[in-house]
């Protein structure tokens, strides 16, 4: 578990169910993600998946999300809410529709598609270091998809459930936080199509 400045009792909840907790005073989801994997790079796993730890992804699912991996048939899996049928209460409005411009933005400019930008997923080691993930905000999830694809990476999704977060979300709950993870997402899937071209 990567602890980026969380003001609740996470440190201490994970820690008592037996988890590590990495401390990350860098606010940002990338920045915990890439955290993360900076620890497990001491000895890296075969695969490396995220969850987000708000309560709103179903970690019971694990396997449903790491199977194609395990069957050899994708490098990259992305749990779809989208797909899973997620509730109007826990995927916003603007969370929908951004999903939506941006997985039409990547099939459109990349030739891939996809259904959702959800944190739930997997990918194998290998494929993470080529991606070479540095996003350290809102362009995590978008940085690997996209980077996926231009690298001609294996990438599949599956359906997942999805429920309201615990607390409110500082991107999606809010204007301020909708718009500057609307800007950073477009952003990151045009400047890497602009590098390609």
């Amino acid at each position: 578990v990567v602890d980026n400045g969380s003001r609740d009792r996470t440190r201490e909840v994970a820690s008592s169910a037996g988890a590590i907790v990495i401390d990350q005073p860098e606010r940002g989801y990338g920045a915990a993600c890439l955290k993360g994997i900076e620890y497990l790079s001491q000895d890296p796993p075969d695969v490396l998946v995220f969850v987000d730890g708000d309560y709103s992804d179903y970690p019971e699912e694990l396997d449903e999300v790491i199977a194609p991996i395990v069957a050899g048939e994708a490098e990259l899996v992305i749990g779809s809410r989208i797909l899973g049928g997620a509730p109007s209460d826990a995927l916003m409005p603007q969370a929908r529709f951004g999903n939506w411009l941006s997985c039409h933005l990547i099939r459109v400019l990349y030739g891939v598609r996809f259904t959702d930008l959800g944190p739930f997923r997997a990918i194998t080691w290998s494929a993470l270091e080529r991606i070479g993930m540095a996003d350290r905000n809102y362009g995590w999830t978008v940085e690997m998809q996209v980077k996926a694809a231009k690298l001609g990476i294996r990438s599949t999704e599956v359906p997942v459930k999805y429920r309201p977060r615990i607390g409110k979300s500082k991107v999606s709950g809010t204007v301020k936080g909708s718009v500057l993870a609307g800007h950073k997402i477009l952003w990151t899937i045009f400047s890497q199509w602009k590098r390609a071209s």
